[in-house]
């Protein structure tokens, strides 16, 4: 192997190790910022409730921001990590995958900028409001945070099944491995379509996510630990 080669081979594998730990840590955050916090403190239509739960516990509030914002720098981490292990593999869906992933990169910032300005109007920074004013207003930008993120997945999905169809492309990674990832973008693109343009089957889309969030998160999770465990010793001959 010549020198070019080894140097690209090493960058390959470089990447592989990064995109994997920032999978890892997104993960980490997404669990506290989305499954627990959020979750925990949002209740859907009641909205004197959601800003008395958000009142009551602005530092976690403010911890689901942190989380978001960790989020987002090893989403870009991930872009480009992604971006140069499958490059050898196929550059051209190798490229639309990362570009893919920074468009949903950059809507995701855009809706979480929405929880900064909730995070403000709980703090009270315009005293000339109401308390019923605060809370219609900060249950406003939660739920454009909600709607904006959601449009996002279906991007994020879209940029799942580019990566799964690179993987596929090659022997290196194994088959189920790129089927679990094609399978976790359709299923993402999926349900955020049907919640932002079919809303009258809200209920449905609702269970049909519960079906398909092992898939979801497996597929995505399960590439990222293949690249951690296997993808760092991985060789082009």
């Amino acid at each position: 192997m010549n020198t070019r080669n080894t140097l690209h081979q090493n960058t390959q594998q470089r990447a592989a190790v990064i995109s994997g730990i920032a999978l890892l840590l997104m993960t980490l955050a997404a669990i506290l910022a989305q499954g627990y916090i959020h979750s925990s403190l949002i209740v859907e239509g009641d909205t004197a409730t959601t800003f008395k739960n958000i009142q009551a516990s602005q530092s976690l509030f403010s911890l689901e921001i942190l989380g978001w914002l960790i989020i987002i720098i090893t989403d870009l981490v991930v872009s480009w990590g992604f971006y140069m292990f499958l490059k050898p593999f196929h550059p051209g869906y190798s490229l639309l995958a990362g570009w893919l992933r920074l468009l949903y990169t950059a809507i995701l910032s855009m809706a979480v900028s929405y929880l900064v300005i909730a995070n403000g109007t709980v703090h009270n920074l315009e005293m000339d409001l109401t308390a019923d004013t605060m809370a219609q207003q900060t249950l406003g930008s939660i739920t454009a945070f909600e709607s904006i993120w959601s449009f996002g997945l279906i991007i994020f999905g879209l940029h799942l099944v580019a990566v799964g169809f690179v993987a596929m492309s090659t022997k290196k990674i194994p088959k189920l491995i790129s089927l679990l990832v094609v399978v976790a973008g359709f299923s993402y693109s999926l349900i955020h379509v049907m919640y932002g343009f079919i809303p009258q089957f809200d209920r449905f889309t609702g269970q049909l996510e519960f079906m398909l969030m092992a898939p979801m998160v497996i597929g995505e999770l399960g590439f990222g630990v293949w690249l951690l465990v296997k993808g760092r010793n991985l060789t082009m001959d």
